[in-house]
This record gives C-alpha cells, sequence and structure tokens, in this order.
C-alpha cells in the first residue's frame, strides 16, 4: 500500500475524491527496474498499470521492414516522472499494445489489473473518473504516434 497523498501529485489523478485516492493507495504497490530493463513487451497480458514516480521509459513497437530483415525498435513515446503507463491494463483484450523499456533507474507505483477493475466494477464513480483519466492518455498517445508516423514516412520519402 501506498500514502493516498503519492498519488495525489500525479496529474492523471486531478479531480479524484480523496474517498477515490484512499481506495486506489489500498491496492497500490512500489516497484523498481534498473535502466536497460524490459518491463513489457508488445503481446505480454496486461495485468499492471503503472505510475512513474521517478525515472524514464520508452515505449516501444517493433517495424517490420521486409520478410529479409530484422525489425527495427521503433520509439512511439516516452514516459517519465509524474506520467502513467499501461492502460492497456484496463481495456479489452487486456494486452499491451507497445513494449515499454526503461532508459533510467525507475521507481514505479503498481495497481494490478484484476484488483483495479474489480474495485471499478464495484464503484461505477470512482471506474467513470478512470476512464476518462485513462481516455486522455490514450489520445495523446495516438497524437504522439501520428507524429512519428508522419515523420517517418516523411523521411522514408527521402531516402
Amino acid at each position: 500500500m501506498v500514502a493516498s497523498a503519492l498519488l495525489r501529485e500525479f496529474q492523471f489523478f486531478k479531480g479524484f475524491s480523496d474517498a477515490h485516492l484512499e481506495k486506489l493507495a489500498s491496492i497500490a504497490t512500489e516497484e523498481s527496474h534498473f535502466a536497460g530493463s524490459q518491463i513489457y513487451r508488445k503481446g505480454d497480458p496486461a495485468n499492471k498499470f503503472y505510475l512513474v514516480r521517478n525515472g524514464k521509459i520508452v515505449m516501444v513497437m517493433d517495424s517490420y521492414m521486409g520478410p529479409h530483415r530484422p525489425p527495427t525498435q521503433i520509439t512511439v513515446d516516452m514516459v517519465a516522472h509524474g506520467e502513467v503507463m499501461g492502460w492497456s491494463a484496463l481495456v479489452e483484450p487486456y494486452i499491451y499494445t507497445s513494449g515499454a523499456l526503461c532508459i533510467d533507474n525507475t521507481n514505479l507505483i503498481i495497481l494490478e489489473s484484476p484488483k483495479l477493475r474489480n474495485m471499478l466494477e464495484e464503484d461505477f464513480a470512482l471506474g467513470f473518473k478512470m476512464i476518462q483519466a485513462i481516455s486522455k492518455v490514450i489520445a495523446t498517445r495516438l497524437a504522439h504516434m501520428s507524429i512519428i508516423l508522419v515523420g517517418e514516412r516523411g523521411l522514408g520519402t527521402l531516402t
């Protein structure tokens, strides 16, 4: 369990009530990873939702450039202090859509998805707040990926 005041520091939880933060804090734990470690890969079961206390993580995807070339890993976003990742833990089919690779030593707050989903099913108001917040994260990631895709396509025409 972590202190609910720690959750309050995250922009993600802006507008959440103290009671909701207390509930979430009751199932939250902490985890640390060294620079260079892979937290999860695209396609892994999404069993955790992550809040980044400190450190940096790159969200990565493999790009396949043909049958005779190895895949190239592309950074699609960067997640740092105060941000969240692992929204797939709350959205069916509960499979991570990208990989997460630490580029710094990183400390995370973890909300295990089965416990979190059960909590959200029992408290519809909390579930609604979480889905609103998750939607903003998804929209931001989609915008970042669109920028990268446009840049990659433009670069491809030049080379």
